[in-house]
This record gives structure tokens, C-alpha cells and sequence, in this order.
């Protein structure tokens, strides 16, 4: 039976097995938000249990974020009612939600970087003892709740030094502290490696067997599949419908999702890459992150680094493009170079698009011209002269080049959603036409049908002829389109995968053991 058969229209969804059944903690009915004329959430009924882990996916702008900052008091609706416990509640900011019993985990780090860990963990809700803050208390309970998460991090270290991987489950431990009858996850994984994520679904799963109501939203398929009481689908801001989780396979959920078949999610293979070497890097030293790493990518050739975040990858190359201290010996098309700043390397012609495009990526309180054309000032801002007809002409075909969804041109980057600041991102990076393309987590946090196109738009690269390196922590991906893949561990290339050989478990194997060894296989 085809799943339009089996799930279109099924809104009334019969109680899963082993999920407690009773009054909602929450509902919300017919909840709208539209700004202006345009709608963004249109007459949205869920009603969440107690006990019951109710996942909420979609493609990017489909109103995912919108509809969870409605439930925890950041946005109002323009229609509908919120109830709890059978009663109307209307929260005008967020302390309101907290109040009633509702807690979010922002996608976004809202932590103050200036702060120690447990400053953020109880900013506005500091523990006192006889009129006065209780410190010792306070690091105490940021300790075990962090230990809860596996976070090794020091309560009393500075959030602006510890890592990205580490400020989410600091945010996370801060949503965690007080008891709520209904806890938000936005994306919450996107950072984490797979120990973290492990140990975070166990968290939850306690969060429902002490009778919380979870609301979890991913665009990971394969953590919803195995979380998810409940999955309800929305599309264009509208809800396609709520299915018991073990009703859809992962497949399925991207179709409902998109409202079509998709096509398979990485594109055809070609057979491009040559014996040309473009970029090679000889005993490369990142004090602390990396030791005596040699690699060579060749014209044509989409070489991927795989590994543990804490491996050293980002780290690496931040190092080889002069964005830390580091030393290496490089050469480009056959000529030795030197790079001691980021500029220098987008002037040799190598494009670097950094994994954190909210904070170094990206500018997202400007607007999209100044964003494209950073990296290309001088074209188009020559001297003290402002070419905006020429920035406005660039940007009209970045958007077309790359199917930048988007109300107006007039936007500001932080208003675009993840898939869109990506693509935005990407152009703003091709615009120096680099010979090398070097991209961290090209898909972090950004939903299926994006995914495709990153993926089809570096195929479109190597096919131009340039060479292209993708730093992911998805192993999946980088099989789906890599030709080769190297492997680190501990701050060392511990091997490399091609052909036959590129699979998960060998991956892995290089990854976290120190004796692995991984026959390797295939035309390289």
C-alpha cells in the first residue's frame, strides 16, 4: 500500500502501545502566526501527552521553530489557544512558559560567552544561602547535572573557551535543571558526536519514564525513528498529519515531508577526479589539535576527513588557512604558497566555509548583499566607491544559481533559514572562484531537500574541475559522495578508506581504535 494510502488525512491518531493515556499537558488549537500578509503557521492542533516523546519534522520554513517558540512564550499566535491541564494560558514572553512548566533547548547557543559554565547554567535564578549567592552549591549541581550528559567540562570554565559540542549540552544542562512537565528540543544534536548524542537520548528517554512530555525536533530521520511516540508532520507551515512513530519508516517521512518523491539523496557519481595534484599539505602542525598531517587532494576529487569531533579536523585546517597558529608546507598546483591569514588563502584560491555559519560564517544582522560580497570587497567596493548595482546584480543571480529561498532581496542573513544561510554561505565562498573548496559539516542542521542540493552543488565543482574537501561527522555522507576519506584520531591521520572499503564500521573502527587496522580496497 502507498503511503499516501496509508497515512494521507490521518490526523486522529489511535494511542501507541506503552504510552501513558490521558488529559494533554498541552494543547494547542488552531494556532496561526502571520506577519504582515504573509503566514507562516497556519491552524495548527496538537495535543501533547504526558510520558510521550512527540517529534515535530519538516523541511526548512515549514514552521518547525515558529510553532515551538509559540508553545514557550517567544512569539504570540495571531489565532488559536494554547490550554494546560484543561485551562487557557497565553504567554506574552518566555518566563511565563518556564512558569507553567515549559522549557525549550534553543537550536541557536544563547549562552554569554564572558560567563563560567555555571553562570549560564543559573543566570537570573542564582541559588543563595542567608541573602547571598551560593557559589559552592551552584557548581556542585552544574557538575552532576553535567555529568548527567556526559559533559566533562569544568563548571567553572569560561563558555567563550570551551568547545561548540559542549556549549550545546551546556544549554541543555541549563533547561535540564529545574522539573518541567514539558521539555523543547530544537535540533539539539546537531553538534554533538554520536557518544553525546547517545548519551542525550538516553536523557530524554528518562524524561519520559518520569512522565515528562518531550517535544523533539530533528531533521536527523534516524534519531526520530528511534525516539518518536508520535511524529506529526508539517509543510509550508501547515500540519500534514500526526502518525505513530513506528508507522513510518525514514524514507516515508522524507515524502511526507516534501509533499513528493524525492529523488535519491546523493547525486550520480562521476568519474572526474585526475592524477593532478591541487592542493598538498606536508607536515602540518596545529599546536594541541594536530600533529605531522600530510594529505594531498587532486583536480577533480571530493576528499573527505572523517572523526570523533575532538579529532582535531576543524582544528587542522583553521590551521592551514591561518585562522590559528600553525605551521605547514603547502603546495597549489604544484607551486609552494604560504598562508598566514584567511585572506591570503582566498587569494591563492583556496574557499573555506567555516562549520559555524551563525557565528563566523555569516554576518546575520546585515543584509544579504554585504554577506555575499565579503570575501570579494574589492570587486565591488573599489577604493572609497560603493557599487550597489553591481552587489544587487551579484546577488539577483546567487539567488537563482543557487535556489536561495527568500521573501524579499531586502532580507537580513538571521531571517533566512538554515538550508538558505548554507547556500548563501556557499555562494559567498565561490565568489573568489577558488581552485579548492574546503567545507566543514556542509549540512549540518539543514533539512533533506537542501541536503540534495549542497550535495549535487559540490558534485558541480569537481565537475568545474576544482578540488573539494568535506569535513563531516556524518559518516553516511561522506560515503554517499566522497571519493576518498581520510580518518583522524587523537590529532593524527589514523588511516584511509576508498571503494570498497568506505564503509560506517571502518570508519569507526579508525576513528576510536588505536590499533585499527582497515584493509583498504577498490581504484583509488
Amino acid at each position: 500500500m502507498s503511503i499516501a494510502a496509508r497515512l494521507e488525512g490521518d490526523h486522529a491518531v489511535a494511542p501507541v502501545a506503552g504510552v501513558p493515556v490521558g488529559p494533554a499537558v498541552l494543547r494547542a488549537e488552531g494556532i496561526s502566526k502571520r506577519y504582515g500578509t504573509v503566514t507562516v503557521l497556519s491552524d495548527v492542533t496538537l495535543d501533547i501527552l504526558p510520558g510521550e516523546i512527540h517529534a515535530i519534522i519538516g523541511e526548512n520554513g515549514a514552521g518547525k521553530s515558529t510553532f515551538m517558540r509559540l508553545l514557550s512564550g517567544y512569539v504570540e499566535p495571531t489565532e488559536g489557544t494554547l490550554s494546560m491541564a484543561g485551562g487557557r494560558v497565553h504567554f506574552t514572553k518566555p518566563d511565563q512558559a518556564q512558569a507553567a512548566g515549559i522549557a525549550l533547548v534553543h537550536q541557536e547557543i544563547l549562552l554569554a560567552e564572558a560567563l563560567t559554565v555555571t553562570d549560564n547554567l543559573f543566570l537570573g535564578r542564582e541559588l543563595t544561602r542567608g541573602g547571598i549567592v551560593d557559589d559552592v552549591r551552584m557548581r556542585r549541581v552544574a557538575a552532576a547535572k553535567l555529568a548527567e550528559l556526559g559533559c566533562e567540562v569544568s563548571p567553572t570554565a569560561l563558555v567563550g573557551a570551551i568547545s561548540l559540542a559542549d556549549r550545546q549540552l551546556v544549554q541543555i544542562a541549563r533547561a535540564l535543571l529545574d522539573e518541567h512537565k514539558v521539555v523543547i528540543f530544537d535540533e539539539p544534536t546537531a553538534v554533538l558526536t554520536g557518544e553525546e548524542v547517545e548519551r542525550l537520548l538516553a536523557v530524554i528517554f528518562e524524561l519520559k519514564a518520569r512522565g515528562i512530555a518531550v517535544l523533539y525536533i530533528s531533521h536527523r530521520l534516524d534519531e526520530v525513528q528511534r525516539l518518536a511516540d508520535k511524529v506529526t508532520v508539517l509543510r509550508d507551515g501547515k500540519m500534514v498529519g500526526t502518525y505513530p512513530g513506528h508507522m513510518l519508516t525514514q524514507t516515508e517521512m522524507a515524502r511526507v515531508m516534501v509533499g513528493r518523491e524525492l529523488a535519491a539523496l546523493y547525486p550520480q557519481r562521476q568519474a572526474v577526479r585526475t592524477d593532478q595534484p591541487m592542493l598538498s599539505v606536508r607536515n602540518a602542525v596545529v599546536p594541541g589539535f594536530a600533529q605531522d598531517v600530510s594529505f594531498t587532494v587532486h583536480k577533480g576529487e571530493i576528499l573527505g576527513f572523517a572523526g570523533m569531533i575532538g579529532a582535531g579536523r576543524t582544528e587542522l585546517f583553521e590551521g592551514i588557512l591561518g585562522l590559528r597558529p600553525g605551521t605547514a608546507v603547502i603546495e597549489l598546483n604544484g607551486s609552494p604558497i604560504q598562508i598566514h591569514s584567511q585572506r591570503e588563502a582566498v587569494d591563492a584560491g583556496i574557499g573555506y566555509l567555516t562549520e559555524d555559519r551563525k557565528g563566523k560564517g555569516l554576518l546575520l544582522q546585515e543584509r544579504l548583499g554585504p554577506n555575499l560580497t565579503l570575501s570579494a570587497l574589492a570587486s565591488f567596493h573599489p577604493g572609497i566607491i560603493l557599487r550597489r548595482a553591481r552587489e544587487a546584480e551579484a546577488l539577483t543571480q546567487a539567488v537563482a544559481d543557487y535556489d536561495i529561498r527568500l521573501k524579499s532581496l531586502g532580507v537580513k542573513a538571521g531571517q533566512l533559514s538554515g538550508g538558505n544561510q548554507q547556500k548563501l554561505l556557499l555562494a559567498k565562498v565561490l565568489l573568489t572562484n577558488p581552485s579548492v573548496v574546503i567545507i566543514d559539516e556542509p549540512t549540518r542542521g539543514i533539512d533533506i531537500a537542501n541536503k540534495a542540493q549542497i550535495y549535487s552543488f559540490i558534485q558541480d565543482l569537481v565537475g568545474q574541475g576544482k578540488a573539494c574537501i568535506v569535513i563531516s561527522s556524518e559518516m553516511q555522507e561522506l560515503i554517499g559522495i566522497c571519493d576518498r576519506v581520510l580518518v583522524m584520531r587523537e590529532g593524527v591521520i589514523s588511516g584511509e578508506v576508498w571503494g570498497e572499503t568506505m564503509t560506517e564500521s571502518n570508519i569507526a573502527l579508525l576513528a576510536t581504535s588505536e590499533r585499527a587496522h582497515v584493509a583498504q580496497g577498490g581504484t583509488q
